[in-house]
This record gives C-alpha cells, sequence and structure tokens, in this order.
C-alpha cells in the first residue's frame, strides 16, 4: 500500500498540470486556441486510433529511432573500443571525432539535405550520427578503464583474445557501455522526432505534428507531443530493467 501510494505521488503534477491546461483553455477562444481543451485532444485521439494514423506513424517513429540507435551505436562502440584498445587509433581519429562533436545536430541538415535529399536516409544518418557520440566515448571509456593487472592476469593464464574480451574487458566496460546507451537513446529519440518535424515528409510523429500544424488543428500538436513524451518514458522505463537485468552480477553498497 505504501508503494503504490509512493508511485501515485508522480501523478500529483502532471493532473494540476491538466487541471491549470483545461482553465486556462475555458477563459476564451484565443486562449482555446493556444490551450486546446483536452475534450477536443480525447476526440482526436479517438479519431486516429480509429483510422490507424497514430500507430503508424508512432511505429514510423520508433522504428526509424531505434534502426538510428543501432547503426550509430554499434559504430561508437566499434570505434570506441579500438580506440581504448589502440592509441594509434585515438591519435587517428581522436582530434577529427573531438571537431565533429562540436557540430550541432542542424549544422548537418543542408550537407545532409544536399547529399541525400529529405528521404529516409537523410533521416536514418542525422538520427545515427546523433547516438554515435554518446556510445563513442562511454565505451572508449569503459574500455580504458580496464586494471593492468587484471589483464595481466589473463595473460598469466594465457587466455586467448576472446576470452579476455568476454571475461575481463566487457564486464569492466558493460556499466558504461549501458550509460551511453541510455544517452544515445535518448538522443536518437529526440533527434528523430525533430528531423521528421524538419523534414516533414514521410510517416512519423513528427511528420503528424508538421501537419497539422500547418493546418492549424492544435488538438494534433498536442496529441503528438503527450505520445512523443509517453513513448520516451517508456523507451527509457525499459531500458532501465534491461541494465538492471545486465548488471544484477554487481555488487553494490
Amino acid at each position: 500500500m505504501v508503494a503504490l501510494v509512493k508511485r501515485a505521488r508522480g501523478l500529483v503534477l502532471p493532473l494540476l498540470l491538466a487541471a491549470a491546461w483545461h482553465w486556462a483553455s475555458s477563459i476564451d477562444a484565443s486562449m482555446a486556441y493556444a490551450f486546446v481543451p483536452l475534450d477536443q485532444v480525447w476526440d482526436r485521439l479517438l479519431q486516429l486510433l480509429s483510422t490507424g494514423e497514430l500507430a503508424i506513424n508512432a511505429g514510423s517513429s520508433l522504428g526509424r529511432a531505434l534502426t538510428g540507435l543501432v547503426l550509430g551505436g554499434l559504430s561508437g562502440i566499434l570505434l570506441g573500443s579500438l580506440m581504448a584498445a589502440f592509441p594509434v587509433v585515438e591519435r587517428l581519429f581522436g582530434p577529427l571525432l573531438q571537431a565533429f562533436r562540436q557540430v550541432p545536430l542542424l549544422g548537418w541538415l543542408p550537407l545532409v539535405g544536399l547529399w541525400l535529399g529529405s528521404g529516409e536516409e537523410a533521416k536514418q544518418l542525422l538520427v545515427a550520427v546523433a547516438a554515435f557520440h554518446p556510445l563513442l566515448l562511454n565505451s572508449y571509456e569503459g574500455f580504458a578503464q580496464a586494471e593492468k593487472k587484471h589483464l595481466e592476469v589473463g595473460r598469466v593464464l594465457m587466455l586467448s583474445r576472446w576470452r579476455t574480451l568476454r571475461f575481463i574487458l566487457l564486464p569492466t566496460a558493460l556499466p558504461s557501455i549501458l550509460t551511453g546507451v541510455g544517452q544515445a537513446l535518448a538522443f536518437a529519440w529526440i533527434s528523430t522526432i525533430g528531423v521528421e518535424l524538419l523534414f516533414g515528409t514521410g510517416a512519423g510523429l513528427g511528420s503528424l505534428m508538421h501537419t497539422a500544424q500547418m493546418a492549424g488543428d492544435m488538438g494534433v500538436v498536442l496529441l503528438c507531443v503527450i505520445s512523443i513524451g509517453l513513448m520516451g518514458y517508456c523507451l527509457n522505463l525499459i531500458l532501465s530493467l534491461v541494465r538492471a537485468r545486465l548488471l544484477r552480477w554487481r555488487v553494490t553498497g
């Protein structure tokens, strides 16, 4: 019962926000446009669910974000581990990657638009770039944390490179890598919605929001905002459960 009450506390602020929103929408017509009535949002939700439009666009955004996370994340883990294992790789790629890291994602839009247009390839590339840097940095730091004495023990035991990676390097780097996955997932999800909004083509919650904004349908705009927030929260919750399971072997306290 106590645990249920503690969990219910998290609903207090959203309910207060919904009440304040409802009050603002009832003041006059101009406020009702800026703060669209919640019953109108509910009607639009039922309409989009009945047509399947919300599910299609949400699925497209989710697939785009996860694909970019996998492509950019795996590239980041691979390069980060190589930079940690071979100083020459770090010296070769480090300065260039540090420079690229300072360029905001929006800074790549003109070039990517010129190279790939506004299609799916351009969106996937931008999302992958957003997911790349967090996992690159966290993978590099994770593998670099491997203590020399542990590596020496591996050499004494004549462990193969695969066994050294499996039993020494990966357990050391895994917490840092999973931290990077959490950051990369957030960046991938945010950038997915961003590029969909900016390009305004194809399916996706960002594209749906862009179309609704151009049509003045603020009910759909608010519905998209709520959907984006809820999906992002669920993704983070799932990742937290996976992280706890993968790191259950760690001794804490």
